[in-house]
């Protein structure tokens, strides 16, 4: 990485930032066009950083058909995280879940029976894995009492989350007017099921689930192609097309795509396996700075110690063209006059990181620790020099 501060340089350096420089154009980093993706929208994003390496109409509001249900299996893992449900608590199957969701429903199911009770996380593999719409019915019934009060908290889990374009009528994705989504918020969601329930995360890599006497394969074709492939939901609705959230995590790289009203179940694979490769072959998730390691040390008047360490509290990752980690530029600007007391995480400059004149990062240098102020009389000594600097300046 390339430093830039306000400090001068001598002309060894000077000399060392050319030769570096000629380097990097001999090295120029090649990145073709995104491939054509055979789909009504779609999106690729670094899982990570949330950096969006591909995308064509996003925002556009399509029917998500069982592309819902990743929604519904977010809001059972978070009742079990906030301790408001269990995994082997017993949830009823009711006469209406069957009749909607069950075998004669005409659409997908775990082939539940009715009037019996079957545990949370068995019902949770027929959701995510078998994508059962009677286990999705039973769930929110059980949850919220109905399935349309549990839409109410898939909305307002959608809200939380950020999806603004969103609008969920059911808990299975059965169609209906105004339930609707965008490749943006499903990101989102994937994004939130992969790091906020990590423990239910694993379910949606498992190949097949056995209930009642009865195994089924996952929907999603990719776990059986490509091993870094490791979820995450298939949808599909005549009005929807074929559907396909898909992530990945691959050399410490986890991408996420989102293919929207293909045509066909090999090609909704295929049109996520094209996003997913391009965006392995040329991009990678690079740690640029390190949280509390020192960026700089700069004086600090009337403090106790005569100097402090500038950085920032947490890492900072980005989402890179590969090979470009020694073309990253970083331009610092810190305060005129830093003075005590300082409290660790104040602010006391800026930080841009920029690439190819594109900044991909810019926020704020704190202090690392805490400095305490001086006593008097020193205190009154670094005043009298800061007078001093300020008439010779």
């Amino acid at each position: 990485m390339i430093f830039k501060t306000k400090m001068y340089w001598s002309f060894a350096q000077a000399v060392l930032l050319a030769g570096a420089s000629q380097l990097a154009i001999a090295r120029d980093i090649i990145i073709p066009k995104p491939p054509q993706v055979a789909a009504k929208a779609y999106i690729l994003i670094d899982a990570q950083t949330g950096h969006v390496l591909i995308e064509e109409q996003a925002d556009s509001q399509l029917p998500p058909a069982s592309l819902t249900k990743i929604m519904t299996s977010y809001i059972v893992s978070e009742e079990v995280a906030r301790g408001d449900l269990s995994e082997q608590d017993k949830v009823y199957i009711t006469d209406d879940a069957w009749r909607r969701g069950g075998t004669s429903s005409g659409g997908s199911t775990m082939f539940l029976k009715p009037r019996t009770e079957v545990e949370v996380i068995d019902l949770l593999r027929g959701v995510i894995i078998q994508s059962g719409n009677d286990a999705s019915i039973a769930l929110a019934q059980h949850i919220a009492g109905s399935e349309g009060a549990f839409a109410d908290v898939m909305n307002q889990t959608a809200t939380l989350l950020g999806m603004q374009n969103t609008h969920f009528k059911n808990a299975t994705g059965w169609p209906a007017e105004g339930h609707l989504t965008t490749a943006r918020d499903l990101a989102l969601l994937a994004q939130a099921t992969i790091y906020d329930h990590p423990d239910h995360y694993g379910l949606y890599a498992e190949q097949s689930f056995t209930y009642n006497g009865i195994k089924q394969d996952n929907r999603n074709s990719l776990l059986f192609r490509d091993s870094s492939v490791d979820g995450l939901k298939t949808g599909h609705t005549e009005a929807a097309g074929y559907c396909l959230v898909a992530t990945a995590d691959k050399e410490g790289m986890r991408l996420i795509s989102v293919v929207l009203g293909t045509r066909s179940k090999e090609a909704r694979a295929v049109e996520s396996q094209k996003l997913l490769s391009y965006g392995f072959r040329y991009y990678s998730t690079h740690t640029a700075i390190k949280g509390q390691q020192p960026l700089l040390d700069e004086r600090i008047w009337q403090g106790l110690n005569k100097q402090v360490s500038l950085g920032v509290i947490d890492d900072i990752t980005l989402t890179i063209p590969r090979g470009a980690s020694d073309k990253l530029e970083m331009v610092t600007t810190v305060d005129d006059t830093i003075k005590a007391p300082v409290a660790v995480g104040q602010p006391l400059g800026t930080l841009a990181i920029t690439y190819d004149g594109e900044t991909l990062y810019q926020g704020s240098l704190v202090a690392l620790y805490d400095v305490e102020q001086s006593g008097f009389f020193a205190r009154l000594w670094d005043s009298l020099m800061l007078f001093i600097n300020g008439l010779l300046s």
